[in-house]
């Protein structure tokens, strides 16, 4: 304790965080055994046991956001994914020096711009009066993206991409300066290719935290992006842009459902949980760490 008191302090700030705002949080999870009433207070709300759930899962609006989630999880989960990797490999085989360093901060940036000015940015850009409607648009030839729905999931893939991608290259990068270069020397004077030394060098390298990430990804799979979502949602129509987390804004706290969407929220929570443990568990088969032992 004394001989790292500093790098203690240093730490006290993101585990007060950890502590107020996610595990102190959790008490919150009793609204969803709850009639919720603000005016009472947590304690003073009158004990319903499971009728919010059984509330929930009677509600169709629910059970179609629940299928927009997975669905749109999925698509997320098999287009975005790969990308972050294939950018750091592109970084770390294909470009050196101070080129390499200014691609990197011009593929961070967007992570720091807020879901706000994305969405803005690309309604600038694909809508209907947009820039690529007036180079290339006119009359009854407009292209249709924003407000389609048909292009819902693409688009969100493609905004998803766009602002994340560069910065989820980062652990990918860390791990691929890990890798001994004279392992790809060997292969070579063996004569392995390129592919040969992605397929039996690179990836090997990657495969533990491929799967760390993977799975965290999977515990987290169905916040498929609040805010991105909510600015859109008018646009395409619930019909389509519907999700869990705009489910429970306004089912439940817009429309003051508050144990309703307790339940909705803790929910999603237990299908995270159970595709972590899950996930580790077949990494662990696999040969794997994992997220834990």
């Amino acid at each position: 304790m004394r001989r790292d008191r500093a790098l203690l302090l240093l730490m006290l700030p993101g585990v007060l965080y950890f502590l107020v705002f996610q595990y102190g949080a959790l008490f919150g999870n009793l609204i969803a055994f709850k009639d919720f009433k603000p005016y009472l207070g947590l304690n003073a709300s009158p004990w319903v046991g499971v009728a919010n759930f059984q509330e929930l899962f009677t509600e169709p609006g629910f059970w179609h956001a629940a299928l927009n989630t997975v669905v749109l999880a999925l698509v997320q989960l098999v287009f975005y994914f790969p990308v972050p990797l294939a950018l750091a490999l592109l970084l770390h085989s294909l470009i050196q020096g101070r080129t390499r360093k200014f691609v990197q901060s011009v593929v961070y940036l967007p992570h720091f711009i807020s879901w706000v000015i994305v969405v803005a940015l690309f309604q600038q850009v694909l809508g209907a009066d947009g820039v690529v409607n007036g180079l290339f648009g006119g009359g009854d030839h407009l292209v249709d993206v924003i407000g389609n729905p048909d292009a819902f999931k693409p688009l969100m893939v493609l905004e998803l991409i766009w602002k994340e991608c560069g910065w989820g290259t980062i652990i990918f990068l860390a791990a691929l300066h890990q890798v001994d270069e004279s392992q790809y020397e060997a292969a070579a004077i063996d004569g392995a290719g390129p592919w040969r030394r992605f397929w039996h060098v690179t990836l090997p390298s990657l495969r533990a935290v491929i799967f760390l990430l993977l799975i965290l990804r999977l515990g987290d799979i169905l916040s498929v992006g609040f805010e991105q979502i909510l600015l859109q949602r008018d646009a395409f129509g619930p019909d389509v842009a519907e999700v869990i987390d705009t489910y429970v804004y306004y089912y439940g706290v817009r429309d003051q459902n508050w144990g309703v969407a307790a339940a909705a929220g803790l929910f999603k929570g237990a299908i995270g949980a159970v595709l972590v443990f899950t996930a580790n568990k077949v990494a662990h088969r696999m040969g794997e760490q994992g997220v834990y032992r």
